[in-house]
């Protein structure tokens, strides 16, 4: 080994750095393979003490002994040294005797590398200085340009002080308007004053710093081109700082109405008020004003379209004359979604139409009326002096998405590549059901026909897991963490590695395996004990499969398993599960006895005629698996237990009670799916099912009675809507697909989903709603009072309540939706009659008026309670406003 590889190795980057400087451009070139082989053999363990001290001076060498541009850039950017990079300072040192077009071609190559390389600025800017080249303005050197800036606060001057002493202040200012997702960074300094960038760079254009008209020219470009969230704040501050004139605001008055049509609402509500600034001056003319009147009515953001009417109004009182350009642009809110502002266009239009005197002027408003709703349609043909035409009886269709299908499991993978290639899928991310169950059915099968060929075809995928030592020893010790008591199938995955740990070991193999086998027994034997919450039932039944499975497949390999279901939501065919058990007899195996009762419970028993047939067939086999399935058959069921309802603060829970015929000819892990259930279980601080991707997969354990699992899950889906808590409804299209009753437990699921705090968690529970009304199993009526209950308690907010059931209206279940608020509804009006715990109206309003619309457009009739006592209330807040569209739209009669 050389002296310099010596150094490397052994950290000392000053030595190393000395040596170079003694070699020749050759003798440079000949030591680099030396420098790359090393580099190979310290990425094994890049973390080991001394991977972590060669990596500094082998970083320093690598740049020194090449003498390609680019691939001294590769090698300063790679990914596997980014942690361990020597001093800029040191790089410039060693690259410093390089030509000036060398140094400049290197610049060019590492500016050009993305921003997650990570190349230093200082690096690149010290280059720029040695090569004298122009200044590059790519994403990755200017966000480095920014980044840089603000790091010198500790020098005690500020951003604009900095910036002045910067010499590539203008080309790099201009570049900073092109580079997408800046935002961020400029955000990271103060929002005002000298030491923010919006402050910073407004005092240089006062000062001719920066051009001016170049300056806005950019920023505003910038805002028409759009972009994140922080890029929009960040250019529409420096906008705003930069206290544009009359004659700039005119000069770009194309702009302002193109930001104020399509910008983000914050955006173009500042173009909005630039217009309208122009037009209230007398310096936008009415058609321009109309036409971007058009496009900002056309907008969903309801505070924009009321700003744009109250604009609309201003300039038709100050000038009578506009009223044919203007008007006919107010009509086109006539159409918005939201009545409240039909009615305020309405107004206007009742204001000023007779200032209209041309024909076809009038003939728009006409036109445009056609859409109001049916309560406003009589005041409009009375302002316009013309009748409008009838309301068409269009007979109303319900569309609801197509009832879901499940979906029947493949064949198990044919090989043992494929069955790696399954299982290595499902470990990358969470598998669902059906990959999982037929990864699992790959595994099983192939380790019984060839479990040599199956490992072989398995390395590249054991060789990646946590669990996979060198020896015999380390796997021992990696098998403590799979006990009882350390260890718990957290995910679906987490099973799949349990199952290829237990692969890898023989019983004639040394003492560690033996171990793990009578740790593996010792596990399937013994029923699981301890501490319990709401989950352990389900959790202990599904993780007791998999132990067995396990032992098993390092003791003595089923053929197949019985208990693999039919269809992805679990549920097993009978005829099906009498011939793997048929087969089991043939080839004289033994059926597993967790394996036998999860498929006792999977089985399909809803059908009663198939399964007496099947009963009779099952029976016929002659084993005592035959005859226990006949009798599970022809028993009575699927049941399910009494139910009863209990509050816990602004919770409503559900208990149910114990169902016999699971406690009774099943295994110990299996039985505890018949206890009763508390609505007070489970608050323990020690539950440690937190993963939501199991949820599916206990569904899939009970495929005909939802409302078990649904129960043992309400608490969980409950803190969506009590405690603001993220993603624990994404269980609920699941239990939607899944079968059996769609109860108490499964209705009040849904109801906490719709009032969920986050979006997704909101979109969840409509596509279950939605799914569950397809399938004929919603009961509006009980999920309507449910709501009711829920948002009287506090549970559940109006607002966020508004947002689900909006959505779910907008996809065409009017009529679903009017069935579940004409129950929920009654509840919240009685409350605000009589005051009841203070009650709030703040959303209410919101759900009235999408009750008018799903009315409107159904064409329900009848009567409300407590609904006329809300719309006589004095006033024009929406809550009334809209209960008394919700009273004239149950209460017209459509015209024929």
């Amino acid at each position: 080994m050389s002296e310099l590889m010596e150094a490397v190795r052994a950290g000392r980057t000053a030595e190393v750095v000395g040596l170079l400087d003694e070699l020749t451009d050759a003798e440079r070139r000949a030591l680099f393979p030396e420098l790359k082989a090393l580099r190979k053999e310290l990425r094994a363990d890049p973390w080991a003490a001394g991977s972590r001290r060669a990596y500094p001076p082998l970083y320093a060498a690598g740049v020194a002994c090449q003498t390609g541009a680019a691939a001294v850039a590769t090698w300063i950017a790679a990914a596997d040294m980014r942690w361990s990079r020597t001093s800029p300072a040191l790089l410039l040192r060693l690259l410093g005797d390089r030509t000036p077009e060398w140094l400049a071609d290197l610049t060019g190559r590492l500016a050009e590398r993305p921003v997650a390389s990570d190349v230093p600025y200082e690096l690149m800017a010290g280059l720029v200085r040695l090569s004298g080249c122009p200044v590059p303005t790519t994403e990755s050197y200017v966000t480095g340009w920014v980044q840089h800036i603000n790091s010198l606060w500790q020098h005690g001057d500020s951003v604009l002080d900095r910036l002045r002493k910067d010499a590539h202040l203008t080309d790099l200012v201009a570049a900073l308007f092109e580079t997408a997702d800046i935002g961020s960074s400029l955000e990271w300094t103060p929002r005002e004053g000298p030491n923010s960038w919006t402050g910073a760079l407004a005092r240089l254009t006062v000062d001719g710093a920066l051009d001016r008209r170049a300056t806005v020219d950019a920023c505003v470009a910038r805002l028409l081109r759009g972009g994140s969230a922080a890029d929009h704040r960040v250019f529409l501050r420096l906008l705003t700082s930069l206290a544009l004139t009359r004659e700039e605001q005119l000069e770009r008055t194309a702009d302002w109405s193109a930001l104020a049509a399509d910008a983000v609402s914050p955006v173009a509500s500042h173009a909005q008020s630039v217009l309208g600034s122009l037009a209230l001056d007398g310096e936008l003319p009415p058609r321009r004003l109309a036409e971007m009147s058009d496009a900002v009515l056309f907008r969903t953001e309801k505070k924009l379209v009321r700003a744009q009417l109250v604009l609309l109004g201003k300039a038709l009182s100050r000038d009578a004359t506009t009223a044919e350009v203007l008007l006919p642009a107010v009509a086109q809110a006539f159409g918005h979604e939201d009545s409240e502002v039909q009615e305020r266009a309405l107004k206007l239009v009742e204001r000023h139409a007779g200032k209209v005197e041309n024909t076809g002027a009038h003939a728009e408003l006409v036109v445009a009326a056609e859409q109001l709703i049916p309560g406003l349609r009589v005041r409009a043909a009375k302002v316009l002096g013309t009748a409008l035409g009838p309301v068409r009886p269009v007979p109303y269709e319900e569309v609801l998405p197509p009832a879901p299908e499940p979906t029947r499991l493949a064949p198990a993978p044919a090989s043992p590549v494929e069955v790696a290639e399954e299982v290595g899928a499902a470990l990358a991310g969470e598998p669902g059901v059906a990959a999982f169950e037929r990864a699992l059915d790959g595994l099983v099968r192939h380790a019984h026909q060839d479990r040599d060929a199956l490992l072989e075809a398995l390395e590249p995928v054991l060789a990646r897991r946590w669990w996979h030592g060198a020896g015999p020893e380390d796997e021992a010790t990696a098998w403590a963490r799979f006990s009882r008591d350390n260890f718990y199938v957290g995910a679906a995955s987490t099973g799949l590695d349990l199952f290829l740990a237990a692969l890898r070991g023989r019983t004639d193999t040394p003492t560690p395996d033996r171990k793990i086998t009578r740790l593996l027994h010792s596990l399937v034997t013994q029923p699981t004990t301890g501490r319990q919450c709401r989950h352990s039932n389900l959790a202990d039944a599904f993780q007791s499969r998999l132990w067995e499975i396990a032992y098993r497949l390092r003791t003595d390999p089923p053929p197949f398993l019985v208990s693999t279901p039919t269809w992805s939501t679990g549920l097993l065919e009978p005829a099906e599960l009498v011939d793997r058990l048929a087969e089991y007899g043939r080839l004289g195996a033994r059926v597993g006895a967790n394996d036998f009762a999860h498929a006792l419970l999977r089985v399909r028993r809803a059908d009663r005629a198939a399964a007496a047939t099947t009963a009779a067939r099952a029976a016929a086999l002659g084993t005592r698996e035959g005859r226990r399935l006949a009798a599970w058959l022809t028993a009575e069921g699927p049941d399910l237990p009494t139910s009863q309802r209990r509050t816990s603060g602004t919770r409503v829970l559900v208990e149910l009670g114990e169902l016999p015929e699971l406690r009774a000819d099943f295994l110990a892990d299996c039985r505890p799916l018949g206890r009763p259930t508390s609505a007070s279980a489970g608050h323990r601080w020690y539950c440690h099912h937190w993963s939501d991707d199991l949820r599916p997969h206990w569904l899939a354990l009970l495929p005909e009675r939802r409302e078990l699992v649904a129960a043992r899950l309400l608490a969980d889906v409950s803190t969506v809507a009590v405690d603001d808590t993220r993603g624990a409804a994404a269980v609920l299209p699941h239990l939607a697909e899944s079968g059996g009753e769609a109860g108490e437990a499964v209705h009040l699921c849904l109801a906490y989903g719709l009032g969920a705090r986050h979006p997704e968690d909101r979109l969840a529970a409509v596509d279950a709603l939605l799914t569950v009304a397809a399938l004929g199993q919603l009961d509006a009526a009980r999920l309507g009072a449910d709501l009711g209950e829920l948002t009287r308690s506090g549970a559940v907010k109006p607002l966020r309540l508004a947002e689900s059931v909006r959505t779910a209206a907008a996809t065409g279940a009017n009529a679903t939706i009017w069935e579940v608020l004409r129950h929920t509804l009654p509840v919240l009006l009685a409350a605000l009659a009589t005051d009841a715990a203070g009650s709030s109206a703040r959303g209410v309003g919101e759900l009235l008026g999408i009750a008018a619309e799903c009315a409107e457009r159904t064409g329900a009739q009848g009567e409300l309670p407590h609904l006329t006592q809300t719309a006589d209330r004095r006033g024009s807040s929406r809550l009334v406003t809209q209960a008394r569209r919700l009273r004239s739209a149950l209460a017209v009669e459509v015209a024929a």
